[in-house]
């Protein structure tokens, strides 16, 4: 799975850090799922989306090989 995290976050201006603490998690939690090193739980990226004020599947992208 892909994400285009890194660049709905530009949009809102906030950091890895603002995510985070709106979110409930570490910056090394974002960084990780920014990274494409961590893929987030349901409920995380549910969280993400509400923050972004998008949908999760504008967010977190199936990729052909998953």
């Amino acid at each position: 799975m892909k994400n285009n995290l890194r660049v709905e976050r530009a949009i809102l201006n906030i950091t890895q850090a603002d995510l985070a603490e709106k979110v409930s998690v570490s910056r090394q939690t974002i960084n990780a799922i920014e990274s494409n090193k961590y893929v987030p739980s349901t409920v995380l990226a549910l969280k993400i989306a509400a923050v972004c004020k998008k949908r999760v599947e504008d967010i977190f992208l199936l990729e052909n090989t998953d």
